[in-house]
């Protein structure tokens, strides 16, 4: 499939309802409607549904249930693909995994590979052992989870026969306001050492564990030039991704023929 020279993208931030559910989808399906035009792809924050809780047994649920439809059912009214990671649970195993879901109801995912230890996240959760590239519209697309944004080898991008993995890397966060520095300048930097497009989602307010996060939700360019920046507010953002300047600039300054070859025990 020849990849379309634009993608359309819409960056939700939000404060979320600790642990409740209905109460986010809720919240999100008025966000999505706000958004007020046709755009390929939604992203929403890590955990949306409850926030980022360990209380994995408490809210997790299987593939195909209440998260999954609703996911689902936005993507068919909205004819865009929707994500966001979620607590799902298989075979008596918890993964905080982001769901991938096009408008078709056609799901994929990717389990978060690096769990942040610092909350315990490892003792709950299992870590993912794959790493997909999604499609849409011949855009390639590598989804990540927050504290994968602290790996830069599990993002490196890789080339064959003079084509690179993917063209755009985006993090699915709930990254606390403390640690936000970190967050502002890998952003940018996995976007201009991978020659591809970074996108960012973080949540907004404080959580069931008095945790505060401030978003800076933003989107940045292949040269690491800040797109779309969202601050610290409640708030939506639409961003239109240029694939022919991406292919210009990789071929006017191919860093990537240079690149380490590596290979990632799973």
């Amino acid at each position: 499939m020849s990849r379309s020279s634009q993608l359309k993208i819409a960056l939700i931030q939000a404060d979320l309802f600790w642990k409740e559910k209905i109460a986010n989808f809720s919240m999100f399906e008025e966000k999505i409607w706000e958004i007020g035009q046709k755009v390929d792809l939604i992203i929403l924050p890590e955990m949306f549904p409850t926030g980022f809780s360990m209380d994995a047994e408490e809210l997790a649920e299987p593939m195909n249930l209440t998260i999954c439809k609703w996911m689902q059912q936005q993507a068919a009214q909205t004819g865009a693909v929707i994500t966001g990671s979620a607590i799902i649970k298989e075979n008596q195993h918890f993964f905080n995994r982001l769901l991938w879901v096009d408008p078709n109801g056609h799901i994929e995912f990717y389990d978060k590979r690096h769990l942040f230890r610092m909350a315990q996240e490892d003792e709950h959760f299992d870590a993912g052992r794959r790493l997909p590239i999604f499609q849409l519209k011949g855009w390639r697309i590598l989804p990540q989870v927050c504290y994968d944004l602290r790996f830069p080898i599990w993002s490196r991008n890789t080339h064959i026969d003079g084509q690179m993995a993917y063209d755009l890397v985006f993090y699915v966060a709930s990254w606390p306001a403390p640690r936000v520095s970190a967050w502002d300048a890998l952003l940018p930097a996995r976007a201009i050492e991978n020659l591809a497009y970074s996108i960012g989602v973080n949540r907004i307010g404080v959580d069931g564990n008095e945790v505060p996060y401030c978003g800076h939700s933003a989107a940045f360019d292949f040269k690491g030039k800040c797109l779309l920046d969202l601050g610290e507010l409640e708030n939506e953002g639409l961003i239109t991704l240029d694939g022919d300047a991406l292919d210009d600039y990789r071929q006017k300054f191919p860093a990537w023929m240079d690149s380490d070859r590596f290979s990632i025990d799973l």
